[in-house]
Formats: structure tokens, C-alpha cells, sequence
């Protein structure tokens, strides 16, 4: 009888094992279904444009040779490994493959994020925390390498604050994740960051030469980890061009993703702080110093910028997770469930048909599904107007950028806003925004342009449209064209390249 009770528990552990594949899939099926949601910015045809000339070159490119105001100047790819894969999977499976390893990827991080916090809360909780974080991310979750880079990032900060838990220094055995991320994305000097801030939550209550000795221990560890970085086929270079773009100053409140967060109207972020706020005073949870710490660094990242949001999703219950724990003890220990046969059976099983229930899945709706970019993002007719005009210099907006260089098109910007600088861009912002109108002549003539291609609904067609010198030749509800005018008045064609 105690046997047959002792198997049962030991299934029933390993089943619950499968919980995490389960919340993956889920998460994956629900993004490829609205996979087209996350072809939506621009960005994502200069990330595959770049990994594409990597693949064709086997090489890095160090200089910038996409746009024909910054020709030649000094530019490294941070993102270079998620380019490569973005920039693979669609020359094999056109927008289908970047949007499968987004669902991946983000399959991959709520797995992985329900496996941390099963160790200290129970799996509903833990399901529930993933489900918020997914939600909390949905404004960001995009074909770009940053989703790419979060799963690292979730088991990179998983190990940090499990090393802190136990009161001990993480495995240097995990280094090679923080190699992994500088690869993949630009935004592991978070992970960097964080190294600090999770020591003290390891030493905080301990007798003052244990905390000596362990701050040490994290401390060398964090020189690893900062050495671990720089593997990469920048180098050091790798950790300069990841800051560059924080030194941007004012344009970062310019640039949507990296503006702070707009509460006029009610929003996921701003229920998920009154949550916490609510959840602390209802649970009457009580954290160290170490945890608050940590707690209001990753609220003031996601109130500064609003990509940072999903880092506040993803991490937050990480560091709530041992304090709820103790809070709510877990019923029962599933020490013993290793050790079942028929549990290992029943998880390798169920492990293979969630695998294989998702890939059949993905076979069937890709069969009749064709994935395509969000069209606001891609101005079709006008770029073919200014190509058949023989247009060579094209004051394009922002948004445009990436799409223009797809089509092997120099762009005056695009969004490697750390490459032009932040005066060059906020320029062009004030110009073409309405904020300085007087500054756009100046701009046109400085850079000999002899065509705009502008967004339909922003004031900057409406300011060239009073401009002497300029004739709209197109719009639509994408974009509007215009040319310079000869001394007859007619609009003037450029010549042939």
C-alpha cells in the first residue's frame, strides 16, 4: 500500500515536470497564431539585412554602409548572433521563420520562468506569474533580437537570485550565458548590472566576516562575468556599442520604446504596480532592504522606458518568489520522485507529444497562413515612385528606415539611432515633427535631398507643402512624396544613378 502511495506521488512529480513545457507551448501556439502582430517595426528589416550580409560575407561589419549621411563611420552590430538567426530563418521560411523563433523564444522564457518559481511557490502561482509577464510584454514583443535574448536573460537572473537565496555565489559554470547574451542582444549590461544588487541580498542578516568573504566571492564573479562578455567577435568593443545607445540623452524621450511610461489612460503596467502594491499590503509580506532595492530599480527602469517593461515582468516575481514562498509553504516535497520508473516514462511521453502536438500544429496553419509585415511600416508605392524617378538622396522618415534599407535603398536615419547621434537625430525630429519647422530648409539643403518620403498623418508633409522649392507628387495613407521643383515649377527628376 505505502509503495503503491510512494509511485503515485512519484508520477504525479513528474507530471507536474511537464507544467512548464505546457505553459511553452501554449505560449508559442498563441504567437504564431497572431504572428503577424509581431511584424510590426521596421527595425526587423535592417536586423535580417544585416545578418544576411553576415552570412553572405562571414564577416562583422565595423562601419556603416546602409545609410548616405553617416557613410564609413565607426558602427558595431551587438545583435549580430540573433541578426544571423533572424536573417537564416527567413531566407528559408520568408516571415514565417522570424515569427516562429519569436513564438520560441517567448515560449522559452515563460517555461523557463515557471521552472524558477516552481522551486519556492506553488505551480498555479508560478503559472499565473508567467501568464501576467507575457501579458505586461505583449506591447514589445516584436521579431527582433531582444526577445531573442530573454529567456537568456530570465535564466541568467534565476541563477543570480538562487545563488542569493541560499546565501552562496553563483556557479562560474554559468559564465557562458552571459557570453550567450552579449551575442545575442545588447542589453545584457542589465545583467551586469544586476550582479551588484543580488550580492547584497546574499549577504544581508550574516555575521560580518561571512559577509567579507562571500562579497568577495560575488565579486570576482563578477569580474568573470564582465569578462564573459567580451567574448565576442567585437570584444571589448561589445560593452561600448551596448552603452552607446543610453548616452543618447534626449532622443531616448523621443523614440517611443524608450519613452517613459504614459499613465493618462489606464493601462496592464499600471494594474500590475497597483497588484504589487496590493499584494504586499493584503499578504502583509515583509522583504529586506536588498529585495526592495531590487524591486524599485526595476520599477524605475519600466517607469523611465517603456521597453524595459518586460523586464520588470519577467524579474520582479523572481524576486518575490523565495518571500511568498515562505509566506505560503509549498504542501508536499517531490524529493522522492526521481527515482520512479514509470514517472520518468510519463513525462519523457508527455514530453514528446506537447513537441510533437506543436510542431503538427505549426505544420497545419502554416499550410494555409501566409505571414506578412504590418503595411503602415512599408511604403510600397511611394519607394517604387522615387526608384522609377531615379530619387538617389531620400529624406525618409524614421520608421521608413529599415524598410528602405531592405530594398538596398542609403537612408538618411533608420533605427540605429546610437549610430547618428543624438543631436543629428533630435534634428531631424523637431524638423519633421512640427516642433522646429524652421530647421527642416536647413536640413534639405545641407544634405543635398532631392526627395522626402515622410509619414501621411505627421505635420512634416504639411510643412514641405508650404516649403518654396517643393511639389507633392504622391500620397496615400502611408506615405507622402515630395520632389524638388525646377525653375519652371515642375517637379524636377533626379538623375540616374
Amino acid at each position: 500500500m505505502s509503495l503503491s502511495f510512494a509511485n503515485s506521488i512519484a508520477v504525479q512529480s513528474r507530471a507536474r515536470a511537464l507544467v512548464p513545457l505546457c505553459v511553452g507551448a501554449g505560449a508559442y501556439l498563441f504567437f504564431l497564431y497572431v504572428g503577424d502582430t509581431l511584424l510590426q517595426d521596421s527595425d526587423s528589416f535592417w536586423q535580417i539585412k544585416i545578418g544576411q550580409w553576415i552570412l553572405d560575407h562571414h564577416a562583422l561589419p565595423y562601419t556603416d554602409f546602409y545609410s548616405f549621411t553617416r557613410p564609413g563611420a565607426p558602427w558595431v552590430s551587438t545583435s549580430w548572433l540573433s541578426q544571423v538567426a533572424f536573417a537564416f530563418s527567413y531566407a528559408q521560411w520568408d516571415w514565417a521563420g522570424p515569427v516562429i523563433l519569436t513564438a520560441l523564444a517567448v515560449a522559452l522564457s515563460a517555461a523557463i520562468l515557471v521552472d524558477l518559481l516552481d522551486a519556492h511557490l506553488e505551480m498555479p502561482r508560478s503559472v499565473l506569474f508567467a501568464m501576467l509577464a507575457v501579458v505586461l510584454s505583449l506591447h514589445h514583443i516584436l521579431a527582433r533580437p531582444h526577445i531573442l535574448a530573454l529567456p537568456v536573460m530570465i535564466a541568467w537572473v534565476g541563477m543570480l537570485m538562487a545563488a542569493a537565496d541560499r546565501r552562496g555565489t553563483p556557479s562560474w559554470a554559468w559564465l557562458p550565458l552571459m557570453s550567450l547574451w552579449a551575442n545575442l542582444h545588447g542589453g545584457f549590461v542589465l545583467g551586469l548590472a544586476l550582479i551588484g544588487p543580488m550580492a547584497f541580498v546574499a549577504l544581508w542578516g550574516l555575521e560580518s566576516g561571512k559577509q567579507v568573504r562571500l562579497l568577495l566571492r560575488w565579486f570576482l564573479f563578477g569580474v568573470a562575468a564582465l569578462a564573459a562578455c567580451c567574448v565576442t567577435p567585437y570584444g571589448w568593443r561589445t560593452l561600448l556599442g551596448a552603452t552607446n545607445i543610453l548616452n543618447l540623452g534626449e532622443l531616448l524621450t523621443v523614440i517611443s520604446e524608450w519613452s517613459p511610461v504614459n499613465f493618462a489612460s489606464f493601462n496592464a503596467f499600471e494594474g500590475a504596480l497597483f497588484g504589487l502594491i496590493a499584494l504586499g499590503l493584503y499578504r502583509g509580506l515583509t522583504l529586506s532592504p536588498p529585495r526592495i532595492l531590487l524591486i524599485l530599480l526595476l520599477t524605475w527602469m519600466a517607469l523611465s522606458h517603456v521597453r524595459s517593461i518586460e523586464a520588470f515582468a519577467f524579474l520582479v516575481p523572481l524576486v518575490l518568489a523565495k518571500p511568498l514562498g515562505e509566506k505560503f509553504p509549498l504542501q508536499q516535497q517531490d524529493a522522492q520522485g526521481g527515482a520512479s520508473w514509470s514517472a520518468r516514462y510519463i513525462t519523457a511521453t508527455g514530453a514528446l507529444m506537447i513537441v510533437a502536438a506543436s510542431w503538427t500544429s505549426t505544420s497545419l496553419f502554416m499550410s494555409h497562413h501566409r505571414f506578412n509585415f504590418t503595411m503602415d511600416q512599408t511604403p510600397v508605392a511611394a519607394l517604387d515612385l522615387l526608384e522609377k524617378r531615379g530619387a538617389q538622396r531620400i529624406f525618409n522618415a524614421y520608421k521608413f528606415g529599415g524598410y528602405l534599407i531592405a530594398r538596398d535603398i542609403p537612408v538618411f536615419v533608420d533605427g540605429r539611432a546610437e549610430l547618428y547621434g543624438e543631436k543629428f537625430v533630435m534634428d531631424f525630429f523637431n524638423a519633421t515633427e512640427g516642433r522646429k519647422p524652421a530647421l527642416l530648409p536647413g536640413l534639405l539643403d545641407e544634405h543635398k535631398i532631392d526627395a522626402t518620403l515622410l509619414v501621411a498623418d505627421s505635420p512634416g508633409p504639411q510643412i514641405l507643402d508650404h516649403l518654396k522649392g517643393w511639389k507633392r507628387i504622391y500620397a496615400d495613407d502611408i506615405a507622402v512624396v515630395h520632389v524638388r521643383e525646377s525653375a519652371d515649377g515642375s517637379a524636377a527628376t533626379a538623375k540616374s544613378k
